[in-house]
């Protein structure tokens, strides 16, 4: 092996790795961290990579997780690869050398705990780890049915705990790939937030990082028994048993087609399922009491995350990308603003009084809009920094409100935007429908520049580049054409959540 093929190898506890030298990076794709979680594995807590023996090729991307169909590409390329060997990671570093001890930031996916892949073309990591001049490693998790259905015979969270043994393999061997270990971020947006909140209140995670950016938290974390029931309703959609016995015997493949079909009725239900129905999502964290002890806002708020530093935040018009996607802009109904209303704003029948003298202007549209954005993502954004500080620990937020140029300037600072920026990938999955049709110009940019300098400056120093949130001056970064630093920008959404928390979603009755 001659010097050049030699620094294209790293050694891992399950044997030795072959990257590709691109673009200045040594870039290593779908390296195993755990079993393929089949056969017996199957719905189990992720097992030990097997060894092998010579020098793997870690060349090509692993395999997906068992989804349903994705939202404009969202879940990777039409020819993604297949098998059972999903529960891989891929690593890009400036040089694989144990001597180098770079900050390490592992980023975690969304789509809504149900969808995602790390091989798509949005998470390509090359952009970041160039500007940070920093490791970035991506990992697959389970998602739906295989990572976060409550069945009987599995363990909870099972995505949570693929999770976990993934850091745990960043702990163990990222050293080989010129990271330093004990300066580990986790990254994550949507519901790759919501599982970086999770790792924040998971014994199972301490020690496993040391920083932490959520970008765009959902409120959605499920009781038990909502969990259970919601299983239970996917599993009679494929005629069987919500055990994992039963499941097993179904090609993993094949079974998100029962959450899918569970999924188109939910909306029917707010009688039993309250608030999730409308979300068609039937899958979240399971405050189970063990792998997920309490929500993340009691975790913080008792002081798990202390000694971890935070940034947290969210986008302006949040909601506006699924008005979007369900032809609904410009075509929401005074009724249909009532009873989202009604349903989503803290008080009920009170709440929806007090949103609409809050925001005497706003019409229908942008009611409807306005309280899903607060509920999902706003306020439990917002909170979990808050959180933080009555636990004794310290964050920083932010709001990304320069709006997305596609579909006419329409979409505004919609869900999502932050990731093309972040990754400097505006024409892959979301960015291809929030940029479309335009040119990438300086201002986005300039935004992405600025995005990347103060992600990888926190993952290095525990500094963004802009002043921590306290309860008096509520100082935030607005990231925009022109980015300020300014007083909160939602105050009036925050005075209307104030003393509000996000419990575990209950079960209602039948």
């Amino acid at each position: 092996m001659t010097t050049a093929e030699a620094a294209l190898v790293a050694r891992t506890t399950a044997g030795a790795v072959r990257g590709r030298r691109e673009d200045g990076l040594t870039v290593f794709r779908g390296i195993p961290f755990a079993a393929p979680p089949v056969g017996e594995a199957r719905f189990q807590a992720p097992r030990p990579p097997r060894p092998w023996d010579g020098v793997r090729d870690a060349s090509a991307f692993g395999p997906p997780p068992p989804q349903e169909a994705g939202i404009q590409g969202r879940t990777g390329v039409p020819d993604a690869p297949t098998g059972d060997d999903w529960l891989t990671v891929n690593v890009w570093t400036p040089e694989a050398d144990a001597r180098g001890g770079r900050p390490v930031m592992v980023w975690i996916y969304g789509g809504a705990y149900k969808l995602g892949h790390a091989g798509s073309p949005g998470y390509d990591a090359r952009h970041l780890a160039r500007a940070g001049d920093l490791v970035v490693v991506t990992l697959n998790y389970r998602v739906g049915i295989e990572g976060f259905a409550r069945i009987e015979g599995a363990p909870a969270n099972r995505g949570l705990l693929d999770q976990v043994a993934a850091l745990e393999w960043v702990r163990d061997n990222i050293a080989a790939f010129g990271g330093d270990p004990g300066r580990v971020t986790v990254f994550g947006e949507s519901a790759g937030a919501g599982s970086v909140a999770s790792l924040l209140a998971m014994p199972l995670a301490r020690g496993l990082f040391g920083r932490a950016i959520a970008q765009s938290v959902p409120g959605t974390f499920f009781s038990d028994a909502l969990a259970r029931d919601l299983a239970s309703a996917i599993a009679a959609e494929a005629g069987l048993r919500p055990t994992a016995a039963e499941l097993a015997a179904v090609d993993p493949r094949e079974l998100p087609e029962a959450g899918a079909a569970l999924s188109a009725k939910m909306g029917e239900r707010v009688d039993r399922w309250g608030q999730v129905a409308p979300t068609v999502t039937p899958f979240s964290p399971v405050v189970d009491g063990e792998v997920l002890p309490v929500t993340p806002w009691q975790a913080l708020a008792a002081g798990a995350g202390r000694d971890i530093e935070l940034v947290v935040g969210h986008n302006a018009q949040e909601y506006r990308l699924f008005l979007a996607l369900a032809g609904l802009l410009g075509k929401v109904t005074e009724e249909q603003a009532a009873g989202v209303l009604r349903l989503f704003a803290p008080g009920g029948e009170a709440g929806a009084r007090a949103y609409r003298e809050a925001y005497p202007d706003a019409d229908a549209g942008e009611l409807f809009e306005r309280v899903q954005s607060d509920w999902l993502f706003h306020i439990p954004s917002l909170h979990l920094a808050e959180a933080q500080l009555a636990g004794g620990g310290r964050a920083h937020v932010y709001e990304l409100t320069w709006p997305a140029p596609g579909m006419g300037g329409t979409l505004g600072a919609c869900h999502g935007l932050d990731i093309p920026l972040l990754f400097g990938t505006y024409q892959a999955d979301l960015g291809n429908l929030l940029f479309a049709g335009v040119e990438v110009g300086e201002e986005a940019r300039a935004l992405t520049a600025r995005f990347q300098t103060s992600w990888t400056s926190f993952a290095r120093s525990g500094d963004p580049g802009w002043p921590a949130y306290d309860l008096e001056r509520r100082l935030v970064q607005v990231l925009d054409a022109e980015p300020k630093v300014v007083p909160y920008p939602e105050e009036t959404a925050r005075r209307l959540w104030e003393g509000r928390d996000f419990p575990p979603l209950p079960l209602l009755g039948g």
